[in-house]
């Protein structure tokens, strides 16, 4: 008969708080979550691309650019380095680092979503004092306290502040995976640049150097002709001085040459004293990059989605503020044993409990819950203006890169003509100069516009291949906002480069 009479104890017990809790599970499933519902702003968005009319790259503009959007170069050297980007870079570690955090911040978030349960078990040993005014009865006892309480607390979600803030933070963890994208794609594209602008540097040198090679042979002429009497010690002193000057300008690309080798080093993980990059002149022009549509951009460039969440987010906590307007609805619950002896501490007449909602108003603030309603509009308002910003700045890179493109391809072309006529130039100059006809001046003076025009040529194709990798970045890269997780606490590690 005692254990019959312990079982229905404790299912007594048990119904209880279960009611309490399908009851409290009804109000937040019925409750109205109050506060905007979220929609994204329109943004500004031309048909098409104004600097795109007269450019026409040979792939079709709806072929997309590929995660791996640095095999577009058929580099085999650059492929290797943009590899180690995402196995080494420390700005993308502490990019995922972050994307963990925010992961984390919405699980503890969504455990709002369930009771807490609290357990504080306790033996105690008590004697109340002979001398105590409040009882005659028990004055002067000596008891045992035994004790295993549970306590069950939950805030009923009525209003929906506990969902508004859940879709917050998972609005915040979606624009940390964007922004983890974004990072991504700046490693990566500086990494290109880095590694571009130390080919053209490499391509310059070559050209300095094989230009030193023939004003030496140049200089060796004039010597042997000044010794025969054929030519001056002023043609020397000019030949001489054409030499050197041009050995230093050799020299002097060796400084930016090295500080480019040491930003890729850093890109991939590395110290530069342990990483060297070999020599590699820049030859091939870039290749075609299919721009798209302008309202295509809003789903491929990570930090214009990042912008978006972080409006969502904003338009969240506008609810949550709202919610404060209404009054806190809890349950509490608490159940366990208590006993004078160990012996019976789990028997049935040993049990006990309590439950019962409670609610909690505020009745007089001085203003703070409409000064944290109006904070939260401002912010949200803060955030769209931020995103048609966004939206606005990536227009507007889009656009100056294929105008670059479109200006030095046809700068390029202009430029290889005059570099055919520099050495046209040159080669009358030195047939006159050997004929009699005019000085050494005028070599000079025909070298220095050939090796200038060579230059510029090198410079120019260097200036195309950083503005295709910038308006590669300035598309996305490759990437698409379907990549965001929809779920972030439930996602493994997120990668932002497509496979």
């Amino acid at each position: 008969m005692s254990l019959l009479h312990n079982l229905n104890a404790k299912d007594r017990a048990s119904k209880g708080v279960q009611t309490c809790v399908l009851l409290a599970s009804v109000l937040s499933i019925v409750g109205c979550a109050v506060g905007p519902k979220y929609q994204r702003p329109a943004a500004d968005v031309p048909p098409a691309y104004k600097e795109a009319g007269d450019w026409k790259p040979a792939q079709p503009n709806d072929q997309n650019i590929g995660g791996n959007w640095w095999e577009m170069f058929q580099d085999p050297q650059l492929n290797a380095l943009e590899a180690q980007v995402n196995v080494s870079n420390q700005n993308l570690k502490a990019a995922e680092a972050q994307y963990t955090q925010a992961r984390a911040q919405l699980r503890y978030a969504r455990a709002d979503f369930f009771p807490t349960i609290t357990a504080s078990p306790s033996a105690t040993r008590n004697r109340i004092s002979s001398h105590r005014p409040a009882s005659t009865v028990a004055n002067g006892i000596t008891y045992s306290d035994f004790q295993i309480p549970f306590e069950l607390s939950y805030q009923i979600d009525v209003w929906g502040r506990v969902r508004r803030t859940v879709e917050s933070y998972r609005d915040q963890a979606q624009a940390s995976a964007a922004d983890l994208a974004t990072v991504n794609l700046s490693m990566h594209s500086q990494l290109a640049l880095f590694y571009f602008q130390a080919r053209t540097l490499d391509a310059e040198e070559q050209l300095l150097n094989s230009t030193v090679t023939q004003y030496e042979q140049a200089l060796e002429l004039i010597k042997n002709r000044f010794a025969g009497g054929l030519a001056s010690d002023v043609e020397v002193q000019q030949a001489e001085t054409q030499l050197e000057t041009t050995r230093a300008q050799a020299i002097d690309v060796g400084v930016a040459r090295a500080q480019f080798e040491h930003a890729v080093a850093v890109l991939v993980g590395k110290p530069p004293a342990s990483f060297s990059l070999p020599p590699l002149p820049l030859t091939m022009p870039p290749p075609p990059i299919p721009v798209g549509l302008p309202s295509d951009l809003l789903e491929r460039r990570p930090d214009i989605a990042a912008a978006e969440r972080q409006m969502a987010a904003a338009n969240a906590q506008i609810g949550v503020a709202k919610a404060a307007y209404y009054p806190n609805i809890s349950l509490g619950a608490v159940g366990g044993f208590e006993s004078n002896t160990i012996t019976t501490l789990l028997s049935g007449p040993s049990i006990l409990w309590s439950a019962g909602p409670s609610a909690l108003f505020t009745v007089f603030d001085v203003g703070r819950r409409r000064a944290a309603s109006d904070q939260a509009v401002a912010a949200y308002g803060q955030t769209v203006a931020n995103y048609r910003q966004t939206v606005l700045t990536g227009f507007q890179q889009v656009e100056d890169n294929v105008a670059a493109l479109r200006i030095l391809e046809h700068e390029a072309q202009v430029q290889d003509k005059a570099v055919i006529a520099a050495q046209k130039y040159l080669e009358l100059a030195n047939t006159r100069y050997k004929g009699g006809v005019t000085s050494y001046l005028e070599v000079t003076t025909a070298e220095s516009a050939a090796l200038s025009d060579e230059v510029t040529a090198v410079n120019i194709l260097g200036r195309r291949m950083v503005n295709a990798v910038t308006l590669i970045q300035a598309l996305g890269g490759g990437w698409n906002s379907s990549e965001i997780p929809q779920r972030p606490e439930c996602c493994g590690k997120l990668t932002s480069t497509s496979k």
